[in-house]
Parts: structure tokens; C-alpha cells; sequence
């Protein structure tokens, strides 16, 4: 059945990230404004690791909400795109949130080197490649031979064109 689903091109799946990330800002917004009415909170540098943490969460209960009942976000029907697994369903919950988990690492790995190069190089400046972080996930797909993300390749997930 994988055979019959071909996989989107980098181009649709590039525009369907730039139209999630328009989408984040509402949930990332709405997150940060509920943490900080919470907590009383009056400027952004209080409890960081706690909005930080808050955040993290909304956005992975917005992807795997999504993700579980239907298989898309609303960028992902916008973009005609669907995540299913190897028999061509939804995958189950447990394999959505280590998707969510590992599609973290390598931008994360990105930004660290940008970090390290900083403190090196002692340029503040260089902070400024940290907006490549996210692409750095579509690195991975010019060596696959599906062409299919580093964590979808490793958890048996995929993303097809519907």
C-alpha cells in the first residue's frame, strides 16, 4: 500500500511547515498569554523554563491531536498531506509522541552548533543561522531513498500526498 502513496516533494512539504509555523504563533500566543496570567508573570525572562516547558507541551498536544484523529493538521489538508505508518494508518499515539520528540533533535543538534560557534568565535552575530534550525530536518531527505524525514524514516512513520 506504501507503494501506491507517493511521497510529497520537499516544495510542499516546505510550504505546509512555513503555514504550520503562522499557525503556531495562535498556539504558542495562546499558551504563553494563559502561563503568564497563571503566574503573574510580567516579563518574559520570568519562569523561563517553565513557559518554555508549557509551550513545548501545547505545541505537542496540538500536533498530536491532530495527528491522531485524521492524520493532518490543518496546513498538512491544505497541503494535500498525510502521516500514516507502515500498513498505511494512523500510527498510534505512543509512536506520534516519540515522532514529536524526535523531529526535536536535529534542530536542536543545529542549534547547539550554532552555540558552540558563538562561544568560539566570540561573533554574537552567528546567532543570527539559528532561523536554519528548523530546515535542517529536510537534510535527511536528500540521502533517503523515500525521501521521508530522519524520524519518520526511524519510527516506521511516512508522509504521503492524499
Amino acid at each position: 500500500m506504501l507503494l501506491e502513496k507517493p511521497t510529497p516533494n520537499r516544495l510542499r512539504r516546505f510550504a505546509c511547515m512555513m503555514y504550520e509555523g503562522v499557525l503556531l504563533f495562535g498556539v504558542i500566543f495562546l499558551a504563553a498569554y494563559l502561563f503568564d496570567t497563571l503566574t503573574q508573570s510580567r516579563t518574559g525572562l520570568t519562569f523561563r523554563a517553565g513557559r518554555q516547558a508549557v509551550v513545548f507541551a501545547a505545541i505537542g498536544i496540538y500536533f498530536l491531536a491532530c495527528w491522531r484523529y485524521g492524520g493532518q493538521t490543518l496546513p498538512m489538508k491544505t497541503w494535500n498531506v498525510r502521516l500514516i505508518d507502515r500498513d498505511g494508518k494512523t500510527p498510534p499515539f505512543a509512536r506520534l509522541l516519540f515522532r514529536y520528540l524526535l523531529l526535536w533533535i536535529v534542530p536542536l543538534v543545529f542549534a547547539s552548533i550554532i552555540w558552540m560557534l558563538v562561544q568560539i568565535t566570540t561573533y554574537s552575530s552567528i546567532y543570527m543561522l539559528i532561523v536554519f534550525a528548523p530546515f535542517t530536518l529536510f537534510v535527511w531527505t536528500w540521502f533517503d531513498a523515500d525521501k521521508q524525514f530522519l524520524h519518520d524514516r526511524l519510527l516506521g512513520t511516512r508522509l504521503i500526498s492524499v
